[in-house]
């Protein structure tokens, strides 16, 4: 039976595309207190189907999947640069394409605009009544406001014209940014992307016996399953050495594991991975927030998610790769790998002085690199201990010499020291996991 939060997010999840959803509203309508319509609207809004725009409200909004991701929607696009929604409110929910910057002739700028866009444009009426004919949405720069005919059409073509007080670059920059956010977060794979084409998701109940687990195990093939109660909540895994010469008719509830370890739909790949190697099993149960199970994710799914993020091209860099570029890989005389490159100003504190988070991902990166020399596959940093021996002031030209310790089927082992001029300025021993693929 459905609680009174399902059966609001139920309700929520029910209304159209672009529907304006308040505390009250939700309360009045599904006869519960504004307490527990507020943290259904807050439930919706991190499952992604409703979006909260400042000064416009709480809106129904297309769930995104990972394909488009990297895409805005205008409701995001409102909030990114602090603007006011002048008309065509009831499309915010809708995907940004790209934007178009209108800095040009009305006949050239045209040529441009296509369905889906938005046209970032200053005070230009005669713009903004066309872009809107070619399905497009419209960003007025510099606060100014538009006609009182071009507001009506928004409404009726459901195309939002949306105004701001930042100047054209500014705000071409911040959404620029947004969207490249979006590119890197694409590429981190969730729990969420693996469980999303289950079509069944196997499970025993808490009251049923070991002859039904012969029987699943029969119909599947598969040796391991979660275990449920009445309300779908995850009591306990059951696996094939649990019921080993158990009496066929005793109940699931007395040869399970109890509380076993689960993860959430938005659990990153890499910590699911982290996890099953280290705690050593073979199959996560994924909850809800209310422990309610959703799906099932095996070691098998997770190697399989891990070389395709393997294959996907890099899209967009992270700080770590910031942080390495100016370091370029040289080969010593001894014939080991070192990296020589210089202290940049984004590296350093206040003082001028190289920072500790570039010097720690200086070295779990140069580590990383050499232990992929020797092992295929995923590292997950297990220990660092790191010594700051002197200073390092920007401009500086560091030579990190990496060195493996130990490398086994699981773990790996290096040694790391940094020198400037000859002179030892930071060592650090750092171990980490192995996951292979």
């Amino acid at each position: 039976m459905s609680t009174k939060h399902e059966k609001i997010l139920q309700f929520i999840e029910s209304l159209p595309l672009g529907h304006k959803i308040s505390v009250r509203q939700i309360a009045r309508e599904m006869k519960v207190s504004e307490g527990t319509a507020y943290r259904a609207i807050k439930e919706a809004e991190n499952r992604g189907f409703v979006s909260t725009i400042e000064r416009v409200g709480t809106v129904r909004i297309e769930k995104k999947h990972k394909a488009n991701i990297e895409k805005l929607t205008f409701a995001e696009v409102v909030n990114i640069v602090d603007g006011r929604v002048l008309g065509g409110r009831n499309g915010l929910y809708k995907t940004l394409n790209k934007f178009v910057i209108g800095a040009m002739k009305l006949e050239d700028m045209m040529k441009y605009v296509d369905p889906g866009n938005l046209l970032i444009v200053g005070n230009r009426v005669q713009a903004h009544k066309l872009t809107l004919k070619q399905g497009a949405a419209i960003l007025i720069t510099g606060g100014f406001d538009t006609s009182n005919e071009v507001k009506e059409l928004a409404d009726e073509l459901e195309l939002p014209v949306i105004s701001t007080s930042y100047d054209t670059f500014t705000v071409a920059s911040l959404i620029n940014r947004a969207i490249y956010d979006r590119l890197i977060k694409k590429e981190i794979m969730m729990v969420d992307d693996i469980i999303l084409g289950q079509k069944e998701v196997m499970f025993l109940t808490d009251s049923q016996t070991v002859s039904d687990y012969h029987s699943l195990v029969e119909k599947t093939k598969h040796s391991r399953f979660p275990v449920v109660d009445q309300q779908m909540k995850l009591v306990g895994i059951v696996t094939s050495k649990d019921i080993l010469d158990k009496d066929k008719n005793l109940s699931i509830d007395k040869v399970m594991t109890k509380n076993p370890i689960s993860v959430t739909a938005k659990t990153s790949i890499a910590s699911a991975a982290h996890m099953m190697v280290w705690e050593g099993i073979e199959l996560l149960p994924v909850i809800d927030t209310y422990r309610k199970l959703i799906g099932v994710i095996s070691r098998q799914d997770v190697l399989k998610a891990l070389q395709y993020i393997q294959k996907q091209p890099q899209i967009g860099e992270t700080i770590d790769d910031i942080i390495m570029k100016p370091f370029e890989e040289h080969k010593a005389e001894d014939g080991t790998i070192i990296f020589k490159g210089e202290v940049t100003p984004q590296m350093t504190n206040q003082l001028g002085s190289l920072s500790t988070g570039p010097l720690i991902s200086l070295v779990t990166e140069s580590a990383h690199r050499i232990l992929r020399q020797y092992k295929k596959g995923d590292l997950v940093p297990e220990n660092l201990m790191i010594y700051f021996v002197k200073p390092v002031q920007i401009e500086s030209e560091l030579e990190i010499r990496p060195k493996i310790i130990e490398v086994s089927r699981k773990f790996g082992k290096v040694d790391v020291e940094i020198y400037h001029k000859n002179q030892l300025v930071s060592k650090a021993l750092i171990s980490s996991q192995v996951i292979e693929r």
